[in-house]
């Protein structure tokens, strides 16, 4: 029987995302040597932002090859820190189950992302050091500088667990999703680092109506998106197969107790049983019913960013996301979900909350007025 737990190869695959991690920081070194270290080390965030963001990409790209057991232990591949060790035991896998989630190709996805993933721990480890290193900054500022990489460090380290749970509680729903939902609260977290760093430029003042809006559609994007999580890990995607209807009706018939069980393995019921086509139905009609309203709010909102001379570039980037959210969510419904569409709507799930999160960083509302007589 397989372990699940095999710590053997996790040094080699340290090493390993060490090495990959020396191309990004050489890139930066050499791009910037006339720079000063602060400047080195907010391009080396903005790098990391743009490697996280490519990381979740792939994230998306291993969970919808069906590649997430593609190496049924971890962190390793049958206890080697490659496929190649591992050749003669996913022969044997693949021999004895053919159509089953152990492929070569399939442990290669597996791999390959957990090398990127570690590489990227590696540099937000570098992040972290670097926030502590004395530069010359004193005081309170340079504290919140440098707790936010550290958060990062910390937040990083936990995806790491959630990670290994994917695999060894075999693709449990709702640990894939909170998995998925960590990515991008990593985004998050890196955005906040990178906007930490750049200096002297004030958030711009918004009026309250517009910040409202703006923390709302914020907070229905991500209950949109953990909706979409949730129909991705139980793949309830081709549910329904037809738009605007479902299933040739307006309301088909849905169990909605069934499919929005949170606690449960995949396919089934939390006492074992197989779980209703027509909770599959509810799951992918509930974020389809949300995403009109998301998408109006996100509408509305890039309209009135764009009336902010210093906002119209994320409102510009909002409006294009929704496009690219409306398009690929359409296709990946009516042509039977299609991988690169698939792929796509997460990655604009990703690039919606880090143009969000700018946003939010980037404005504030004006400040309240107080009364009172002047002497």
């Amino acid at each position: 029987m397989q372990e699940l737990y095999n710590l053997s190869p996790l040094a080699r695959l340290l090493v390993l995302g060490v090495l990959l991690a020396l191309g990004p920081l050489a890139w930066v070194s050499w791009r910037h040597r006339a720079a000063t270290p602060g400047r080195r080390v907010q391009a080396l965030t903005l790098l990391t932002l743009f490697l996280t963001f490519d990381l979740v990409m792939f994230g998306a790209f291993t969970r919808l090859t069906d590649s997430g057991l593609g190496c049924p232990d971890w962190p390793g591949c049958y206890g080697k820190a490659s496929p190649i060790g591992a050749h003669a035991d996913i022969a044997a896998a693949q021999s004895a189950l053919p159509s089953g989630p152990v492929t070569h190709g399939k442990a290669w996805v597996e791999m390959v992302h957990r090398y990127l993933a570690t590489s990227v721990g590696v540099l937000i480890l570098v992040l972290a050091v670097a926030s502590w290193w004395p530069r010359g900054r004193t005081g309170r500022g340079r504290t919140l500088a440098a707790w936010w990489p550290t958060l990062t460090l910390l937040w990083v380290c936990l995806q790491g667990a959630f990670g290994a749970l994917t695999v060894t509680m075999k693709l449990f729903p709702a640990i894939v999703t909170l998995h998925l939902l960590g990515g991008l609260v990593l985004l998050c977290l890196q955005v906040v680092t990178s906007v930490q760093q750049v200096q002297g430029v004030a958030p711009v003042v918004i009026s309250r109506g517009v910040r409202r809006l703006l923390q709302l559609a914020f907070a229905l994007l991500m209950l949109q998106i953990t909706l979409g999580a949730w129909v991705s890990t139980n793949y309830a995607v081709l549910a329904c197969r037809d738009f605007p209807q479902c299933q040739g009706s307006w309301w088909p018939e849905m169990d909605f107790a069934q499919g929005f069980e949170f606690w449960r393995p995949l396919g089934l019921t939390s006492v074992g049983e197989t779980i209703r086509f027509e909770a599959l139905t509810a799951i992918h009609f509930v974020h389809r019913s949300l995403a009109f309203l998301v998408l109006t709010l996100l509408g509305a909102l890039a309209w009135r960013l764009n009336r902010v001379s210093t906002l119209r570039r994320p409102s510009r980037w909002l409006a294009a996301l929704i496009g690219l959210q409306l398009g690929t969510g359409l296709s990946t419904v009516v042509l039977g979900w299609p991988l690169v569409a698939a792929v796509l709507h997460t990655g604009g799930a990703g690039a919606l909350v880090v143009v969000m999160t700018w946003a939010l960083l980037a404005s504030r509302k004006p400040p309240r007025l107080t009364s009172g007589l002047t002497a």
